[in-house]
Protein backbone atom coordinates (compact mmCIF):
# COMPACT_ATOMS: atom_id res chain seq x y z
CA UNK A 1 0.00 0.00 0.00
CA UNK A 2 2.79 2.33 0.85
CA UNK A 3 4.64 1.61 -2.40
CA UNK A 4 1.59 2.35 -4.24
CA UNK A 5 1.23 5.94 -2.86
CA UNK A 6 5.18 6.88 -3.53
CA UNK A 7 4.13 5.32 -7.00
CA UNK A 8 1.42 7.38 -7.46
CA UNK A 9 3.25 10.38 -6.13
CA UNK A 10 6.18 9.93 -8.15
CA UNK A 11 3.83 10.00 -11.06
CA UNK A 12 2.24 13.36 -10.54
CA UNK A 13 5.26 14.68 -9.40
CA UNK A 14 6.66 14.02 -13.33
CA UNK A 15 3.02 15.01 -14.96
CA UNK A 16 4.00 18.40 -13.24
CA UNK A 17 7.27 18.60 -14.31
CA UNK A 18 6.13 17.62 -18.10
CA UNK A 19 3.09 20.42 -17.66
CA UNK A 20 5.72 23.27 -16.24
CA UNK A 21 7.98 21.86 -19.00
CA UNK A 22 5.23 22.84 -21.71
CA UNK A 23 4.40 25.99 -20.39
CA UNK A 24 8.24 26.92 -19.98
CA UNK A 25 8.27 25.97 -23.90
CA UNK A 26 5.41 27.99 -24.83
CA UNK A 27 6.26 31.00 -22.79
CA UNK A 28 9.95 30.48 -24.49
CA UNK A 29 8.10 30.49 -27.93
CA UNK A 30 5.67 33.31 -27.23
CA UNK A 31 8.50 35.78 -25.89
CA UNK A 32 10.10 34.73 -28.89
CA UNK A 33 7.33 35.30 -31.46
CA UNK A 34 7.29 39.15 -29.10
CA UNK A 35 11.13 39.47 -30.03
CA UNK A 36 10.91 38.53 -33.55
CA UNK A 37 7.62 41.05 -34.24
CA UNK A 38 9.32 43.73 -32.19
CA UNK A 39 12.44 43.34 -33.85
CA UNK A 40 10.18 43.55 -37.31
CA UNK A 41 8.82 46.27 -36.44
CA UNK A 42 11.87 48.13 -35.12
CA UNK A 43 13.82 46.97 -38.30
CA UNK A 44 10.52 47.95 -40.51
CA UNK A 45 10.81 51.87 -38.84
CA UNK A 46 14.20 51.70 -37.67
CA UNK A 47 15.41 53.82 -40.16
CA UNK A 48 13.00 55.98 -40.53
CA UNK A 49 12.94 56.71 -36.50
CA UNK A 50 16.86 57.13 -36.14
CA UNK A 51 16.75 59.82 -38.89
CA UNK A 52 13.96 61.49 -37.26
CA UNK A 53 15.93 60.85 -33.87
CA UNK A 54 18.98 62.13 -34.82
CA UNK A 55 17.48 65.38 -36.33
CA UNK A 56 15.19 66.03 -33.56
CA UNK A 57 12.30 66.17 -35.46
CA UNK A 58 10.47 64.59 -32.98
CA UNK A 59 8.71 61.32 -34.58
CA UNK A 60 8.61 58.86 -32.23
CA UNK A 61 8.30 54.68 -33.18
CA UNK A 62 4.49 54.87 -31.94
CA UNK A 63 3.67 58.01 -34.84
CA UNK A 64 5.00 55.98 -36.94
CA UNK A 65 3.26 53.22 -36.53
CA UNK A 66 0.13 54.60 -36.19
CA UNK A 67 1.00 56.08 -39.57
CA UNK A 68 0.65 52.74 -41.12
CA UNK A 69 -2.88 51.77 -39.65
CA UNK A 70 -3.68 55.46 -40.85
CA UNK A 71 -2.51 54.16 -44.49
CA UNK A 72 -0.13 57.77 -44.29
CA UNK A 73 3.19 56.88 -45.95
CA UNK A 74 5.94 57.69 -43.32
CA UNK A 75 8.67 58.22 -46.19
CA UNK A 76 6.45 60.90 -47.07
CA UNK A 77 5.73 62.61 -43.63
CA UNK A 78 9.09 61.84 -41.98
CA UNK A 79 11.79 63.91 -44.41
CA UNK A 80 9.05 66.60 -44.59
CA UNK A 81 9.29 66.91 -40.73
CA UNK A 82 12.87 66.71 -40.96
CA UNK A 83 13.58 69.33 -43.77
CA UNK A 84 11.28 72.00 -41.83
CA UNK A 85 13.09 70.87 -38.49
CA UNK A 86 16.40 71.68 -40.17
CA UNK A 87 15.42 74.69 -42.04
CA UNK A 88 14.14 76.34 -38.71
CA UNK A 89 10.59 76.32 -39.58
CA UNK A 90 9.03 77.51 -35.96
CA UNK A 91 5.05 77.00 -36.87
CA UNK A 92 3.62 75.64 -33.93
CA UNK A 93 0.78 74.58 -36.58
CA UNK A 94 3.11 72.70 -38.44
CA UNK A 95 2.97 69.37 -36.24
CA UNK A 96 3.63 65.26 -37.24
CA UNK A 97 -0.43 64.88 -36.77
CA UNK A 98 -1.23 68.32 -39.33
CA UNK A 99 0.98 67.17 -42.03
CA UNK A 100 -0.87 63.63 -41.95
CA UNK A 101 -4.26 65.49 -41.88
CA UNK A 102 -2.71 67.40 -45.37
CA UNK A 103 -1.75 63.85 -46.68
CA UNK A 104 -4.85 61.95 -45.96
CA UNK A 105 -6.86 65.18 -47.72
CA UNK A 106 -5.11 64.73 -50.70
CA UNK A 107 -2.61 67.35 -50.48
CA UNK A 108 1.09 67.52 -51.54
CA UNK A 109 3.00 67.75 -48.09
CA UNK A 110 6.42 67.89 -49.78
CA UNK A 111 5.39 70.99 -52.07
CA UNK A 112 3.93 72.45 -49.29
CA UNK A 113 7.08 72.25 -46.89
CA UNK A 114 9.59 73.32 -49.60
CA UNK A 115 7.38 76.51 -50.32
CA UNK A 116 7.13 77.23 -46.37
CA UNK A 117 11.34 76.86 -46.45
CA UNK A 118 11.15 79.14 -49.58
CA UNK A 119 9.22 81.79 -47.90
CA UNK A 120 11.36 81.80 -44.68
CA UNK A 121 13.80 81.79 -46.91
CA UNK A 122 12.91 85.41 -48.59
CA UNK A 123 12.42 86.63 -45.06
CA UNK A 124 9.92 89.60 -47.03
CA UNK A 125 7.24 86.50 -47.64
CA UNK A 126 4.87 85.38 -44.77
CA UNK A 127 2.92 82.66 -45.15
CA UNK A 128 1.84 80.21 -42.41
CA UNK A 129 1.67 76.28 -42.65
CA UNK A 130 -2.50 76.89 -42.87
CA UNK A 131 -2.27 79.36 -45.36
CA UNK A 132 0.17 77.20 -47.58
CA UNK A 133 -2.42 73.90 -47.01
CA UNK A 134 -5.02 76.17 -47.76
CA UNK A 135 -3.65 77.48 -51.19
CA UNK A 136 -2.40 73.81 -52.03
CA UNK A 137 -5.93 71.98 -51.07
CA UNK A 138 -7.30 74.70 -53.62
CA UNK A 139 -5.29 73.35 -56.30
CA UNK A 140 -2.86 76.72 -56.64
CA UNK A 141 1.23 75.35 -56.75
CA UNK A 142 2.56 77.19 -53.81
CA UNK A 143 5.88 76.73 -53.91
CA UNK A 144 5.45 78.48 -57.96
CA UNK A 145 3.39 81.27 -56.54
CA UNK A 146 5.83 81.86 -53.80
CA UNK A 147 8.53 81.68 -56.18
CA UNK A 148 6.79 84.28 -58.40
CA UNK A 149 6.77 86.37 -54.98
CA UNK A 150 10.80 86.45 -55.23
CA UNK A 151 11.04 86.52 -58.40
CA UNK A 152 8.15 88.27 -60.33
CA UNK A 153 6.73 86.98 -63.41
CA UNK A 154 6.85 88.68 -66.82
CA UNK A 155 3.36 88.35 -68.91
CA UNK A 156 2.48 89.73 -72.50
CA UNK A 157 -0.26 91.48 -72.96
CA UNK A 158 -1.74 90.56 -75.58
CA UNK A 159 -0.46 87.01 -74.61
CA UNK A 160 1.56 85.26 -77.02
CA UNK A 161 -0.13 82.73 -79.50
CA UNK A 162 -3.70 84.61 -79.07
CA UNK A 163 -5.59 85.69 -81.99
CA UNK A 164 -4.72 89.95 -81.80
CA UNK A 165 -0.92 90.48 -82.25
CA UNK A 166 -1.59 94.37 -80.55
CA UNK A 167 -3.78 95.94 -78.73
CA UNK A 168 -5.26 98.30 -81.26
CA UNK A 169 -6.95 102.15 -79.49
CA UNK A 170 -8.34 104.82 -81.14
CA UNK A 171 -6.88 108.98 -79.85
CA UNK A 172 -9.30 111.90 -80.06
CA UNK A 173 -7.61 112.73 -83.36
CA UNK A 174 -8.82 109.57 -85.14
CA UNK A 175 -5.49 108.00 -85.27
CA UNK A 176 -5.14 104.23 -84.78
CA UNK A 177 -2.37 103.05 -82.48
CA UNK A 178 -1.11 99.80 -81.93
CA UNK A 179 0.35 98.74 -78.75
CA UNK A 180 2.28 96.05 -77.31
CA UNK A 181 2.67 95.74 -73.34
CA UNK A 182 4.62 93.76 -70.23
CA UNK A 183 3.37 93.19 -67.35
CA UNK A 184 5.09 92.16 -64.35
CA UNK A 185 3.52 90.88 -61.33
CA UNK A 186 4.05 88.81 -58.41
CA UNK A 187 2.08 86.40 -56.28
CA UNK A 188 -0.05 88.11 -53.87
CA UNK A 189 -0.25 85.13 -51.16
CA UNK A 190 -3.06 86.46 -49.11
CA UNK A 191 -5.52 86.79 -52.21
CA UNK A 192 -4.14 83.65 -53.74
CA UNK A 193 -7.13 81.98 -52.94
CA UNK A 194 -10.29 83.29 -54.50
CA UNK A 195 -8.28 85.72 -56.32
CA UNK A 196 -8.63 86.12 -60.31
CA UNK A 197 -5.79 84.75 -62.49
CA UNK A 198 -3.42 86.09 -65.32
CA UNK A 199 -6.38 86.58 -67.57
CA UNK A 200 -8.25 88.57 -65.90
CA UNK A 201 -4.72 91.07 -65.06
CA UNK A 202 -4.06 90.79 -69.21
CA UNK A 203 -8.10 92.07 -69.91
CA UNK A 204 -7.82 94.71 -67.08
CA UNK A 205 -4.50 96.13 -68.64
CA UNK A 206 -5.68 95.70 -71.85
CA UNK A 207 -8.87 97.68 -70.95
CA UNK A 208 -6.73 100.25 -69.34
CA UNK A 209 -4.41 100.81 -72.14
CA UNK A 210 -7.05 101.55 -74.88
CA UNK A 211 -8.65 103.79 -72.54
CA UNK A 212 -5.33 105.85 -71.72
CA UNK A 213 -5.03 106.03 -75.64
CA UNK A 214 -8.55 106.65 -76.06
CA UNK A 215 -8.74 109.91 -73.75
CA UNK A 216 -5.20 111.69 -75.62
CA UNK A 217 -5.70 114.47 -77.16
CA UNK A 218 -3.24 113.76 -79.76
CA UNK A 219 -2.01 110.64 -80.83
CA UNK A 220 1.53 112.29 -81.19
CA UNK A 221 1.58 113.14 -77.67
CA UNK A 222 0.97 109.15 -76.88
CA UNK A 223 4.40 108.57 -79.21
CA UNK A 224 6.70 111.21 -77.29
CA UNK A 225 5.59 110.12 -74.23
CA UNK A 226 4.30 106.02 -74.11
CA UNK A 227 4.75 105.94 -70.35
CA UNK A 228 1.53 108.23 -69.72
CA UNK A 229 0.30 105.03 -70.55
CA UNK A 230 1.77 103.16 -68.22
CA UNK A 231 0.72 105.52 -65.26
CA UNK A 232 -2.57 106.15 -66.51
CA UNK A 233 -3.41 102.20 -66.23
CA UNK A 234 -0.97 101.88 -62.80
CA UNK A 235 -3.28 104.36 -61.71
CA UNK A 236 -6.39 102.89 -62.02
CA UNK A 237 -5.59 99.79 -59.75
CA UNK A 238 -5.87 97.02 -61.98
CA UNK A 239 -4.93 93.80 -59.94
CA UNK A 240 -7.23 94.62 -56.96
CA UNK A 241 -8.90 90.82 -55.55
CA UNK A 242 -6.41 89.50 -58.29
CA UNK A 243 -3.80 86.71 -56.79
CA UNK A 244 -1.30 89.10 -58.65
CA UNK A 245 0.30 92.43 -57.77
CA UNK A 246 1.56 94.58 -60.45
CA UNK A 247 5.14 95.77 -59.96
CA UNK A 248 5.04 97.74 -63.66
CA UNK A 249 3.52 98.00 -66.82
CA UNK A 250 6.06 98.54 -70.23
CA UNK A 251 5.28 99.61 -73.43
CA UNK A 252 7.56 97.21 -75.37
CA UNK A 253 5.90 98.85 -78.54
CA UNK A 254 3.81 100.67 -80.34
CA UNK A 255 3.01 101.71 -84.43
CA UNK A 256 0.46 104.25 -85.80
CA UNK A 257 -2.04 102.18 -87.38
CA UNK A 258 -4.83 103.34 -89.94
CA UNK A 259 -6.55 106.74 -89.82
CA UNK A 260 -9.57 105.51 -88.26
CA UNK A 261 -11.05 109.00 -87.93
CA UNK A 262 -10.94 109.81 -91.94
CA UNK A 263 -11.77 106.40 -92.74
CA UNK A 264 -15.22 107.10 -90.23
CA UNK A 265 -15.86 110.59 -91.56
CA UNK A 266 -15.55 109.01 -95.31
CA UNK A 267 -18.53 106.56 -94.21
CA UNK A 268 -20.59 108.73 -92.38
CA UNK A 269 -20.28 111.35 -95.94
CA UNK A 270 -21.48 108.68 -97.66
CA UNK A 271 -24.14 107.36 -95.49
CA UNK A 272 -25.19 111.38 -95.55
CA UNK A 273 -25.23 111.52 -100.15
CA UNK A 274 -27.00 108.28 -99.51
CA UNK A 275 -29.69 109.85 -97.12
CA UNK A 276 -30.00 112.68 -99.63
CA UNK A 277 -29.65 110.76 -102.38
CA UNK A 278 -33.13 109.06 -101.17
CA UNK A 279 -35.02 111.98 -99.85
CA UNK A 280 -34.23 114.11 -103.47
CA UNK A 281 -35.80 111.25 -105.00
CA UNK A 282 -38.42 110.80 -102.75
CA UNK A 283 -39.43 114.73 -103.29
CA UNK A 284 -39.12 113.60 -107.01
CA UNK A 285 -41.15 111.33 -107.20
CA UNK A 286 -43.75 113.24 -105.08
CA UNK A 287 -43.27 116.27 -107.29
CA UNK A 288 -43.99 113.34 -110.51
CA UNK A 289 -47.80 112.13 -108.46
CA UNK A 290 -48.96 115.60 -107.92
CA UNK A 291 -48.16 116.04 -111.66
CA UNK A 292 -50.13 113.12 -112.62
CA UNK A 293 -52.29 114.24 -110.45
CA UNK A 294 -52.74 117.63 -112.06
CA UNK A 295 -53.01 116.13 -115.40
CA UNK A 296 -56.13 113.58 -114.25
CA UNK A 297 -57.61 116.37 -112.93
CA UNK A 298 -57.13 118.89 -115.97
CA UNK A 299 -58.50 115.53 -118.19
CA UNK A 300 -60.84 115.18 -115.86
CA UNK A 301 -62.49 119.12 -116.39
CA UNK A 302 -62.35 118.45 -120.00
CA UNK A 303 -64.38 115.89 -119.57
CA UNK A 304 -66.98 117.32 -117.58
CA UNK A 305 -66.45 120.55 -120.64
CA UNK A 306 -67.35 117.69 -123.17
CA UNK A 307 -70.30 116.83 -121.18
CA UNK A 308 -71.79 120.49 -120.96
CA UNK A 309 -71.14 121.20 -124.52
CA UNK A 310 -73.40 118.22 -125.11
CA UNK A 311 -76.16 119.62 -123.25
CA UNK A 312 -75.85 122.95 -125.43
CA UNK A 313 -77.83 121.73 -128.42
CA UNK A 314 -80.27 119.74 -126.08
CA UNK A 315 -81.13 122.94 -124.62
CA UNK A 316 -80.98 124.99 -127.84
CA UNK A 317 -83.84 122.23 -129.44
CA UNK A 318 -85.74 122.46 -126.00
CA UNK A 319 -86.15 125.97 -126.11
CA UNK A 320 -87.17 125.49 -129.71
CA UNK A 321 -89.79 123.00 -129.00
CA UNK A 322 -90.58 125.27 -125.78
CA UNK A 323 -90.95 128.14 -127.96
CA UNK A 324 -88.74 130.02 -125.93
CA UNK A 325 -86.00 130.40 -128.91
CA UNK A 326 -87.01 131.32 -132.65
CA UNK A 327 -84.70 130.83 -135.79
CA UNK A 328 -83.35 134.31 -136.08
CA UNK A 329 -82.50 134.06 -132.31
CA UNK A 330 -80.69 130.74 -133.42
CA UNK A 331 -78.85 132.48 -135.85
CA UNK A 332 -77.79 135.75 -134.05
CA UNK A 333 -76.46 133.26 -131.51
CA UNK A 334 -74.73 131.13 -134.56
CA UNK A 335 -73.11 134.10 -135.75
CA UNK A 336 -72.04 135.32 -132.17
CA UNK A 337 -70.33 131.99 -132.07
CA UNK A 338 -68.64 132.54 -135.36
CA UNK A 339 -67.47 136.22 -134.86
CA UNK A 340 -65.93 134.77 -131.43
CA UNK A 341 -64.34 131.63 -132.75
CA UNK A 342 -63.01 134.22 -135.90
CA UNK A 343 -61.44 136.91 -133.55
CA UNK A 344 -59.70 134.00 -131.31
CA UNK A 345 -58.45 132.76 -134.47
CA UNK A 346 -56.36 136.22 -135.06
CA UNK A 347 -55.57 136.34 -131.92
CA UNK A 348 -53.65 133.12 -132.04
CA UNK A 349 -51.95 134.03 -134.68
CA UNK A 350 -50.65 137.58 -133.82
CA UNK A 351 -49.19 135.97 -130.26
CA UNK A 352 -45.86 136.41 -130.21
CA UNK A 353 -45.73 132.67 -128.77
CA UNK A 354 -46.49 130.99 -132.27
CA UNK A 355 -43.79 133.20 -134.44
CA UNK A 356 -41.45 131.24 -135.65
CA UNK A 357 -37.45 132.47 -135.96
CA UNK A 358 -38.08 131.94 -139.74
CA UNK A 359 -41.06 134.45 -139.88
CA UNK A 360 -39.14 136.64 -137.75
CA UNK A 361 -36.45 136.95 -139.99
Amino acid sequence: MLSLQIAVLAQNQADAADIWRIVTIAGILAGLFFVIVVLGIFASYFRWWIQSFLTGAGVSIFDLVGMTFRKVKPGVIVPCKIMAVQAGLNDPEMTTKALEAHYMAGGNVPLVVRSLIAANKAKTIRLSFREATAIDLAGRDVLKAVQTSVYPQVIDCPPRGSGPKSLDAVAKDGIQLKVKARVTVRSNLQQLIGGATEETIIARVGEGIVSAIGSAQDHKAVLANPDMISKAVLARRLDSQTAFEIVSIDIADIDVGENIGARLKADQAEADTRVARARAEGRRAMAVAQEREKEASIQESRAKLVDAEAEVPRAIAESFRSGKLGVLDYYKLRNIDADTSMRKSVADASSPSNDSPVAGA
